[in-house]
């Protein structure tokens, strides 16, 4: 009988305690946003009362309480689901059927990892659709047809099988022949993926589920390519993304790396937004790269996924971090039926559990970064364009602009609005919504 200290005994009783505490932590956070949220729907914040209208402020409240319950629910849903997997027994179940019909070795492998893919994303598939389809739709946000769906939902799978099975056979087999720092190697090859992705995916992934247009608005063209200038980026090119054909959400956004960078529109942003309200909100795109804040963050995702690595390549040579997640390893840790398949997704399922803590340090960050970006922004454009462009996607979006302060300092990758509008220029009140 094993110790009540026994190293595979302590991991799951840390596993438990840390799943119980997220999910406790997450159900209070979603409590308060619900609260509060509710408790300021029936009036607009004084700063936005001349520009938002009540039935608008009404909206983006109800927008964003059918949103934290459905999340509530995933939460709950997902949590089951984990637990399932892991100490209920899924997975080793799931390793010991294909075992059985396959035997030890590479294809078995990747017949786990493909396994677990297609049940993780068909128990994903109702949640899916009703996040599409009703709750989007409900809002009027939603613009995607059922064929289209289902068109996205092939091409995606496709895609990664066509991608993903060949990079999982390469880290497994590195896993098997690269020695004790196979996590080095696999950790090399991650990254150089991911680099590459940036180049291949503008170019050939993108474009398999959007079209892309050029730019045709020649004075917007000629507006945005001096900024360029002035702001010393250059880019591949400018163009309009057709993301009406999905949904009535607005963005723009960069892509791509080196010389692929592409500037990409909404074609929705460019219908709600004025010329020098894009001119603004590309300058504040443009301040993420001023401040390298992209090369910052793929530094920091070099970082943190090395020590990930590091700790995988440790922790799936003891049998305990196996046994005390729920599995039998494969005989033995030296036996013909390697465990690295099982190790990469026992890791890949626990790991968010012991890191939620870092939710908030990298929301911290990435709102300072979007201070600083707004100020460039203020410097480099019109503060005030940007000010009103922010208000403008506030309330297409149906983004609150009353979440809960705790809340929002969990969570929000972006400042809440009235931080981050009262760090900018007033926003022209002409065309005030009554």
């Amino acid at each position: 009988m094993p110790s009540l200290l026994s190293p595979s005994l302590l991991l799951t009783y840390a596993f438990a305690a840390a799943l119980v505490a997220g999910l406790l932590l997450k159900f209070w956070l979603a409590s308060r946003q619900a609260r509060h949220v509710a408790q300021h729907r029936g009036a607009v914040p004084a700063p936005f009362a001349a520009r938002i209208a009540l039935t608008a402020h009404q909206k983006a409240a109800d927008y964003t309480l059918a949103r934290t319950r459905f999340g509530l629910l995933q939460l709950a849903f997902g949590s089951a689901v984990l637990l399932g997997w892991t100490l209920l027994g899924g997975l080793d179940v799931l390793n010991q059927a294909l075992l059985a019909w396959l035997g030890g070795g590479m294809l078995q492998q990747l017949a786990l990892l493909g396994c677990f893919a297609l049940i993780s994303g068909l128990l994903d598939l109702p949640a899916q659709l009703y996040q599409t389809f009703v709750l989007e739709q409900r809002f009027g946000f939603n613009q995607m047809t059922p064929r289209l769906w289902l068109a996205d939902l092939a091409k995606s799978t496709l895609l990664g099988a066509l991608i993903g099975l060949p990079l999982a056979a390469l880290v497994l087999w590195l896993m098997h022949a690269a020695g004790p720092l196979w996590w080095l190697w696999a950790w090399a090859a991650w990254m150089g993926f991911n680099l590459l992705l940036m180049v291949v995916y503008p170019l050939f992934i993108a474009p398999l589920f959007n079209k892309f247009q050029p730019l045709a608005d020649e004075a917007l063209r000629t507006r945005v390519t001096a900024l360029m200038q002035r702001c010393g980026f250059t880019a591949r090119g400018l163009f309009v993304m057709d993301g009406s054909r999905r949904s009535a959400h607005a963005n723009a956004y960069f892509t791509g790396f080196g010389a692929a960078k592409r500037v990409v529109f909404y074609d929705t942003l460019l219908k709600q937004l004025s010329g020098d309200e894009v001119e603004a909100v590309l300058a504040h795109e443009l301040g993420h790269f001023h401040h390298k804040h992209i090369a910052r963050r793929l530094v920091a995702l070099f970082a943190l996924t090395l020590v990930g690595f590091a700790l995988l390549g440790w922790l799936s040579t003891r049998g305990w971090f196996y046994t005390g997640l729920g599995v039998v390893p494969n005989l033995s840790l030296e036996g013909s039926a390697p465990n690295d398949a099982l190790a990469l997704l026992l890791f890949l399922l626990a790991a968010p559990v012991f890191t939620v803590f870092l939710t908030p340090l990298m929301a911290q960050l990435s709102r300072k970064h979007e201070f600083q970006a707004d100020a460039y922004a203020a410097a480099q454009a019109d503060g005030g364009q940007l000010a009103s462009a922010l208000l403008k996607l506030y309330e297409d979006n149906a983004s609150t602009l009353t979440p809960d302060p705790v809340y929002a300092r969990f969570y929000y990758s972006h400042p809440p609005a009235t931080e981050r509008l009262a760090r900018l220029p007033a926003a022209p009140l002409q065309g005030a919504t009554p």
